[in-house]
C-alpha cells in the first residue's frame, strides 16, 4: 500500500511542476527533446531545449518549435524569413533546419507557404 502512496505522490508532484512551468513560460509544451540532426551542430539528437512563449514578435534568427497541421511530433528549426501581413498586422514565419539545405515548406502542410503563430508552441531558452 504504502508503494502506490509513493507513486501516486510522484506522479502528483511532477503533473503540478509541468502545469506551473506551462503557466510560467507562456507554453504549453515548456520542455522538448530535440529528435534530429537537423540542428546540428548547435544542437545535437537528445539535447533538452526549455521554451518560453512571450507576447513579443517572433523575429529571424530565433529557434522556435512548431508543430505542424496534421502531424502530432513537434519540430526545433530557426526562423529565417518573417513576413508581416499587411491587412492584418499578423506575422507568418519560415523556418528551416541548421543543418537542413533548403527550407521547411516541404514539411508544412500542402500548400502552406509560412507558420502563424498558432503553430508555435514556443521558443528555444539559453
Amino acid at each position: 500500500m504504502e508503494r502506490c502512496t509513493v507513486s501516486g505522490m510522484i506522479v502528483t508532484s511532477a503533473l503540478i511542476i509541468w502545469k506551473g512551468l506551462m503557466c510560467v513560460t507562456g507554453s504549453e509544451s515548456p520542455v522538448v527533446v530535440v529528435l534530429s540532426g537537423s540542428m546540428e551542430p548547435g544542437f545535437k539528437r537528445g539535447d533538452i531545449l526549455f521554451l518560453h512563449m512571450s507576447k513579443d514578435p517572433i523575429r529571424a534568427g530565433e529557434i522556435v518549435v512548431f508543430n505542424i497541421d496534421g502531424r502530432e511530433i513537434p519540430i526545433v528549426h530557426r526562423v529565417i524569413k518573417v513576413h508581416e501581413r499587411q491587412d492584418t498586422g499578423e506575422v507568418d514565419v519560415l523556418t528551416k533546419g541548421d543543418n537542413n539545405y533548403g527550407d521547411d515548406r516541404l514539411l508544412y502542410a500542402q500548400g502552406q507557404q509560412y507558420l502563424q503563430r498558432h503553430h508555435i508552441m514556443g521558443r528555444a531558452v539559453g
